[in-house]
């Protein structure tokens, strides 16, 4: 499992455990360098951040580390930003503004970062590895990674979907289960049908492509990383076990309900964002779920409810903070990232063990 594994060799990573890209703040360049130097690969979630703040994030992750690492985008989507917003959803919206005293009806002057310009970044600073979430990446741009020498990795939840990614050229291929935090790599169609666990979807994949399938979605311990590579997969990813340790930028209030949460309480919504993601449930995904087929559509519901998350972190009120989780988040350790990779490779190996 640890020697010649396809993704170790591809990537020039000690351990097959990829710490999950996830975007708003969580993946610092602390953690990710942790990560890295630590003997897996860490990965910048860069979707929400501006050209300029990729750049700077790079390069302090290199001030940190020389080993590879990886950089993870939004592939864009087809939207209306002049799509009108349901009365009722504007007022609940509004209700939720005055509880926390900011000002209703913000003007939103933007909804996304310029992915064009964003790639344009990763491309002059090629990172070992460029990953991507949402869709698939035009032939021109893998093209353009391809010559770099960057190894591209697309994000599937379904065999559809990987079948489709593994034609369009990716080198390898997140198979995201629906225990996943955080939101749906969904784009064939972007619907919560899509909801194939990782035990299953898996396996599947495996045998359907050819190319190494990272298994993604649930994983928490090297209990999980031993199951995924029993199922095929190559390599493990997590994303909510890194999201509680120190160099996590996580909101403290975050890391906490993550420690103190359940299982049943790990819940899809489409609140926050427009998109299905697995969160927290707290008083704003109650609040919204009767309006959840009026909300607008991803990015624009993502830029109408910025400002309600901002001011909740501010506040400390996670009643309005998008606190994104995936269903094993109980499991989660108050640990250093470094550490933490560490003792995943341990556990994987007694789990290996005890099953020879």
């Amino acid at each position: 499992m640890w020697k010649g594994n396809p993704v170790t060799s591809r990537l020039q990573i000690k351990w097959p455990i990829i710490q999950a890209p996830m975007a708003g703040g969580a993946t610092t360049p602390a953690l990710v360098a942790a990560v890295s130097e630590a003997g897996g690969l860490g990965t910048l979630g860069a979707a929400y951040m501006s050209p300029q703040q990729i750049r700077e994030a790079i390069h302090a992750i290199r001030e940190r580390t020389d080993k590879p690492f990886g950089v993870n985008l939004f592939i864009p989507e087809d939207f209306d930003q002049e799509q009108p917003i349901a009365a009722n959803v504007a007022a609940a919206l509004n209700e939720v503004r005055r509880e926390l005293d900011i000002p209703e009806n913000p003007e939103v002057t933007s909804f996304a970062e310029n992915f064009a310009e964003q790639l344009a970044v990763v491309l002059e600073e090629v990172p070992a590895v460029f990953s991507f979430t949402f869709g698939m990446l035009d032939a021109r741009s893998l093209q353009a990674l391809k010559q770099k020498g960057v190894t591209v990795i697309g994000t599937a939840t379904t065999v559809r979907e990987a079948v489709a990614l593994e034609a369009c050229g990716v080198d390898m291929i997140a198979a995201q289960g629906s225990e996943a935090g955080g939101h749906r790599g969904s784009f064939l169609p972007d619907a919560p049908n899509n909801l194939i666990g990782t035990m299953a979807l898996v396996p599947q994949i495996v045998d359907r492509v050819k190319i190494p399938v990272i298994a993604a979605g649930g994983i928490m311990d090297g209990r999980g990383i031993a199951a995924a590579f029993a199922l095929g997969a190559q390599a493990a990813q997590l994303g909510t076990a890194f999201l509680t340790c120190a160099e996590s930028g996580a909101h403290p209030l975050h890391k906490q309900a993550i420690r103190e949460t359940s299982d049943e309480s790990l819940v899809l919504t489409r609140a926050f964002s427009g998109k299905w993601a697995r969160g927290i449930q707290n008083d704003f995904m109650r609040k919204m779920a009767p309006l959840e087929h009026e909300l607008p559509t991803y990015p624009v519901q993502n830029a109408l409810t910025k400002d309600i998350r901002a001011a909740s972190g501010k506040q400390q009120q996670t009643a309005y903070m998008s606190m994104w989780a995936g269903q094993a988040g109980p499991l989660g350790r108050e640990l250093g990232a470094g550490e933490l990779v560490l003792q995943l490779v341990e556990e994987t190996k007694r789990v290996c063990g005890s099953l020879v």
